[in-house]
This record gives C-alpha cells, structure tokens and sequence, in this order.
C-alpha cells in the first residue's frame, strides 16, 4: 500500500532563500536576455535573499492569510513557474549588489578555559578537541550514492524555488549541483556584543548554546535564510540548526568518531524538514533528528547537544554577556532582510493542523497524540527522549521522571519557551515550583533562573544539568523519535503552576 503523501507547491524561500533573475535581466528560452542592451548573455541568474524584500510591495502575513497565496506564494515572490531545466547559477560578485554598512563585530575567543564540566565537554573529550577557527567548504562533496540508503529516496523533494519540486530519482546530477547551498548556510560564522541584537524584539526567538564560559544567541530571524552555521566552540565542532518549516532549533556535534563533519544545505526537504548534506561522503541528513538517509553514512546519527530556544529578552537578561551572530557575514554577499518573519500570526500553523504541509509529507505517519503544530521540547539521556507540549503547560514548573531519573521542566507561556534539567544537585534531589514569576526549590528556597542557576538563596551560584535536546513542531519531532514518551500531566502535584 502507498502512504499517502500531501504537499502544496511553496517556496523554501517562504523565510529562507529565493533563487531570482538577476536585475535588467528577463529570461528566455536559451538563457538570459539583457533588456537594456538588448545583447544575449550568458546566464547570470543570481541567487539572492530578497523574497518579500521591499521591493516586492507585498505583506507575507497577508498571503499567508490566504488559502491560494499560499499554494502559490513561490510563483509571486520568485516569478513565475518552471521545471527542473530553469537555470539556478550561483552569484558571482559582479552580479551582486554589496551591501557597505560595517557592523562592529568582536573576535570570540576559541580558548576560553572550561568554566564547569559539562556534557559538551565531556564529549570533547572523548573525541578530541578541534582547534582553530571553522573553515569554508574546499570543494564539493562526492556525487551522492543512492544505493545506500536507509528510506525511500522518492520522499525526499528538492525545492526548486519556481513554485515547484523534484523528488530525488528524478533530480538530476545537475540539479542536485545547482541547488546545493541556494539556501545559505554561515560556514564562517562571527559575533558581536549584545548591543548587536537591538535590532530585534524582545519576544524575538533565538537558538541559545552555552559552552566553557560563553553564552551565544543565534536569532531565529536569521535562521530562517540560513538554517545551518558550522562554527567551533570550546573546542567542539558545533552545527546549529533551524528548519523553519518545523520550528526546529536543534544544536549537534559534528563529529562521528574522529571525523569532523562539515555540512550545507542540499534544498530538499525529507517529511517537510530540512535536508543537510555532509562533504565529506556527500550523504543527506535529515535536520530534526540529525541522521543520514542517503548515502555511505546512512542509519548514523549526530549527538545533539544541550541547547534552548528562548526569547531574546529572556536571554540577554540571563546571560548580558551574550555574543550574538551579527546581521552583517562577511560570506553572506547580499544581506536579507532580517527584520521580516514571514511564520509570524499562526496562519502557517494552521495550515499544519489541517494537514496542509508545503512539501509531500506522510500522513499516514503522523503522530496525533498532539497538534502537528503543537510546540514541544524533547529531554534526553542517551538515546531516549521525553517530549513534553509547552502550549499545554504555559507558565509551569513539572516536576517529573524519566527512565526513573528526578527532572524538571520550566515553561512559560510567552513564546512558548521551555527548558528540561535533572533534578539531582550533588547529593541532593530537589522539587521546584512557581511562587508568582520566581522559580524555587522546596529544599533550600534558592531562587532559580529560567536556565537552570541558583541566582540567590543558599544554593546561588549552582547550576543544574540542561537536558534539552529538541524543539520543534511536534510533527517534526515525532518524526524524528518515533513512538517519542510523550509527557501526560495525571495530577496537580506533578504541576506547579502560576
């Protein structure tokens, strides 16, 4: 039997990454066509980060609103329809428009001593610590080998960004090249103060990764053109990811063994998430769960590190010292508009919950425990996650067990945001609840922070262990874990609520 598949025509562009015609350029059939000079060129179609750029004098929460804007949202913002034979050519920096605003950006140090010990750490350890500072791709990677696989290669669908798509077997060597890195990733990642995110909102989401002494934020505005940035940190091979398309932010060590893995971005979507390619084998990787589909790598999995998905007013209230990836990459040639989210009012939400996915995703595999849209977070020890809906907590503090181990789930309402640690502190196992909007253990009083720090009381200055594995779409993360512990509030104990 067929599973059923369902998918709208979309762009990946939707909040990410447009493939455009190059300015003063139509094209025809044979190439481009310069329309001053009226000579033929060569084809110059430039991949650009305009959709819904001003330009385009269009609202996205107005299209989003509208059931047929939405089937045919890549048409308009990237003009017109096509197969796989239109041209997506990378830019070249004649074709480009350079943006000359300079940001202040600050050096991070990369031999920041090791505050605490840490999980990110201990696996450092175990693996090795990789010095110096992350690097570019040197080359592609190998064709990709379609006889090693671990699902069928035909649920894998290349955007290609005209308002259609390409399921793999049919996607052709050529295609798979051109689309490579449409949506662009940050291989060469920098920072700047907190002062470098006043351009965005306080209920504004960020990725946020702590490692040996440093706090890092990462704005899901700028996640949803680029989705993917390699960087090392603390002497660990990091890759930070968001698929817009499943709310998923999700931070990984690139390492499997003793090779460091650098990956890109392969413009094909797996059950509506985001495809990562590896260069090393060429293998493709599907986002929320970080494993190999296709290719010599397939069945392997990277190891997720500790990480959160927070406001941004929350974080740097948290952490003042943040760094923050600054808007200006000097890899990132034309610079979207970063202000803009096009997921911003619910409509795309609502289109999930009534099944209306943007890509061929399997109905018949979705989890319906919860929402697909719901907003949940996952918890792990080892291999085994919990999962837990932050809309169905709002403000909480849970306290809870898995695999017969003491944790604690904070939760509040606005974002939804939420963060999962072990309860266990030394030789203490410790209850918290809510007293108005302070965080308290019932041990020692201490007062908590929504990170898991003791900021008074008899136990200030302690940390607990982060557990946070995952957050995403619940659709997403089901697909990821499948048959994923689903957390069920059974009595007002287990809930402490404000």
């Amino acid at each position: 039997m067929t599973a059923a598949l369902r998918s709208r025509p979309f762009c990946a562009g939707y909040g990410v990454r447009c493939i455009s015609k190059r300015p003063n350029y139509v094209q025809r059939e044979g190439g481009f066509h310069d329309a001053a000079s009226g000579t033929d060129s060569e084809k110059l179609a430039m991949q650009t980060s305009i959709l819904f750029s001003g330009r385009l004098k269009v609202e996205r929460a107005r299209w989003l609103s509208s059931a047929a804007a939405f089937a045919s949202l890549a048409v308009i913002a990237c003009g017109g329809g096509g197969d796989e034979s239109s041209p997506v050519v990378q830019p070249t920096a004649a074709a480009l428009s350079i943006p000359t605003a300079t940001a202040t950006v600050e050096p991070r140090a990369t031999e920041t001593p090791i505050a605490t010990a840490s999980a990110s750490t201990a696996g450092a350890a175990e693996a090795g610590e990789v010095s110096g500072l992350p690097q570019p791709p040197s080359g592609p990677p190998p064709p990709l080998d379609l006889t090693q696989r671990v699902v069928d290669p035909a649920k894998i669908v290349f955007d290609t960004f005209n308002g259609g798509s390409v399921r793999l077997p049919d996607a052709s060597p050529q295609l798979i090249e051109q689309l490579r890195d449409a949506i662009q990733p940050i291989y060469t990642p920098v920072y700047e103060s907190a002062a470098g995110g006043e351009w965005m909102d306080d209920d504004d989401l960020v990725v946020g990764y702590e490692a040996g002494g440093e706090a890092l934020a990462y704005p899901v505005k700028m996640l949803n053109f680029h989705e993917l940035v390699n960087d090392i940190i603390d002497g660990v091979p990091v890759l930070i990811t968001w698929c817009p398309l499943c709310g998923s932010g999700v931070v990984y060590d690139r390492r499997i063994g003793k090779t460091t893995y650098l990956f890109g971005n392969t413009s094909a979507l797996f059950e509506n998430d985001l495809v990562m390619f590896d260069y090393q084998t060429g293998s493709f990787w599907f986002q929320t769960a970080a494993e190999a589909i296709v290719g010599p790598l397939s069945g392997t999995r990277l190891r997720p590190l500790a990480a959160t998905t927070i406001t941004w007013g929350k974080w740097k209230e948290i952490n003042p010292d943040t760094r923050v990836l600054a808007r200006i990459q000097p890899e990132i040639i034309r610079r979207p508009d970063y202000t803009r989210n096009p997921f911003a009012g619910g409509a795309y939400a609502a289109r999930l919950d009534d099944l209306q996915f943007p890509f061929p995703t399997t109905l018949d595999d979705i989890d319906n425990r919860l929402r697909p849209s719901e907003i949940t977070i996952s918890i792990a020890f080892g291999a085994a996650e919990k999962a837990y809906s932050l809309e169905q907590l709002g403000d909480a503090v849970v306290n809870d067990e898995f695999l017969g181990r003491p944790v604690v789930v904070f939760s509040e309402q606005r974002g939804p945001i939420g963060n999962g640690f072990s309860r266990i502190l030394g030789d203490m196992t410790l209850t918290f609840r809510l007293d108005g909007d302070r965080i308290l253990d019932d041990q020692t009083n201490s007062e908590w922070d929504f990170l898991g720090t003791a900021i008074s009381g008899e136990l200030e200055g302690e940390t607990l262990e982060l557990l946070t594995a995952r957050r995403a779409f619940w659709f997403s993360l089901a697909f990821a874990v499948p048959g994923i512990e689903l957390y069920e509030p059974d009595s007002l104990d287990q809930m402490s609520l404000d």
